[in-house]
């Protein structure tokens, strides 16, 4: 899956499913976005290609108090991923809606719903969580493998 900031000064290229897909509904995703909820899809930064231009990374407060990296286009300053502190450079949460496709990626479990807006209906059959959940319980092996190697590097 491909994807870039609306200029199109930067382009990028997913190159494998990602790992999990989180729909985050706190409030700090909700300031960031403007919107009500943040869909990030989780992948490891060598399995994201640039294919053009050099975005930069802005450091941006978080609700933990470690911080996260927003990667933005230098000149329409959309955001394409974040980087949290507990995972570093090493994994990539990709703004879904950066995507050239974004109805391809359906979110694996929604998050932080004690603070979603009122009118956000949630699908059955996808998992919700209060706050936020253990990836342990609800991660397929498969990426949970993938997370571990990464981390590791």
């Amino acid at each position: 899956m491909e994807g870039g900031c609306t200029c199109g000064a930067v382009r990028y290229r997913m190159t494998s499913k990602p790992m999990f897909v989180h729909c985050c509904h706190c409030r700090w995703c909700q300031r960031e976005t403007g919107a009500s909820f943040a869909l990030n899809a989780m992948i490891e930064a060598d399995r994201v290609v640039l294919l053009r231009g050099s975005p930069e990374a802005v450091d941006t407060p978080s609700e933990s108090g470690k911080g996260q990296k927003i990667v933005r286009c230098p000149d329409c300053h959309i955001a394409l991923w974040s980087n949290y502190a507990g995972a570093g450079d090493a994994l990539h949460f990709i703004r879904a809606g950066t995507l050239d496709e974004p109805d391809r990626l359906t979110p694996d479990v929604h998050i932080y719903t004690a603070s979603k807006q009122p009118w956000v209906v949630l699908p059955p059959g996808t998992p919700a969580f209060e706050e936020y959940y253990d990836r342990n319980e609800l991660w397929p092996e498969e990426s949970l493998a993938r997370r571990r190697a990464a981390l590791v590097d």
